[in-house]
């Protein structure tokens, strides 16, 4: 079931996310399933899909602890996480970034204001993290960075008020998605096509290629308990080896490649769709 809601007050990412869905929400349209009551998405990211669909019933899972705070946030404590936006984007310049960049302390709502000021200021909206778990994006350079954005906020706070938000590892969606009544949506760190596209240090540890096989495992699990599965990755041999015979249809999708090292190799580019049925 999909709950219609006003264009104007259609709820939006308001994050900005590497391999964010937004922009292809419109190539996805004819293969999401129909007649689901449950939505589930364990890679949560910018939540492009689930904002696009709005489901009546939905269970937000992401591994990143700080991601999780900040969609927690949002949907109880928007109000006053606005209020706290307004003063990071008074006080923004350089030095004011790397000072709040390098202090990860505070409260709940300290902590989500603190993701989203970093967020919309640092380089290309990237999150990454060392290997002590600390976010290390330098300052973007932009004129005007949209910080607090507070009808995108208040839209989102109301289309997550419904919604279940737990930190968790993919892996346990295998505890709630049973039937044909489910849906789950895998956008995972796609897996690399060459040395420079993409990353994967969207949480302290890295996704290999042992986790795309787990992620593989999973899904067949999963459909054959009669639950709809969609996952997304990249265009690339092994994502191609390990879903194919299993009984998954794939599908190229076109997309636009902005996040690479080296700036010739960005462009359009082509992804994988795939799906149970």
């Amino acid at each position: 079931m999909v709950i219609q809601i006003p264009k104007e007050t259609c709820p939006r990412p308001f994050l900005k996310w590497a391999g964010g869905k937004g922009r292809l929400i419109q190539q996805y349209e004819n293969y999401f399933p129909e007649g689901y009551k449950t939505y589930y998405e364990p890679f949560l990211g910018g939540g492009a899909v689930f904002f696009h669909l709005q489901p009546s019933a939905a269970v937000l899972t992401d591994i990143n602890a700080e991601l999780i705070t900040t969609y927690r946030c949002v949907r109880d404590s928007v109000d006053d996480l606005i209020a706290l936006l307004q003063e990071h984007k008074k006080q923004h310049n350089k030095n004011y970034y790397y000072d709040v960049r390098s202090y990860p302390e505070g409260s709940d709502l300290e902590k989500a204001a603190r993701f989203i000021y970093l967020n919309k200021t640092c380089f290309n909206g990237l999150y990454r993290v060392n290997s002590q778990g600390k976010f290390n994006v330098p300052l973007g350079r932009y004129k005007n960075p949209g910080i607090c954005n507070e009808e995108l906020l208040r839209a989102a706070s109301i289309a997550l008020s419904r919604v279940e938000i737990q930190q968790a590892d993919f892996t346990q969606v295998l505890n709630r998605a049973t039937s044909s009544d489910d849906f789950v949506f895998f956008d995972p760190p796609y897996h690399p096509i060459s040395s420079t596209s993409y990353f994967t240090a969207y949480s302290r540890n890295s996704f290999h290629e042992k986790d795309q096989e787990r992620l593989r495992d999973i899904c067949i699990e999963l459909a054959s308990r009669g639950v709809k599965v969609m996952v997304c990755n990249s265009d690339s041999e092994l994502i191609r080896k390990i879903y194919t015979d299993i009984n998954f249809k794939l599908y190229k999708i076109k997309a636009a490649r902005t996040i690479n090292s080296n700036v010739k190799n960005r462009g359009m580019i082509y992804e994988l769709l795939i799906t149970s049925d």
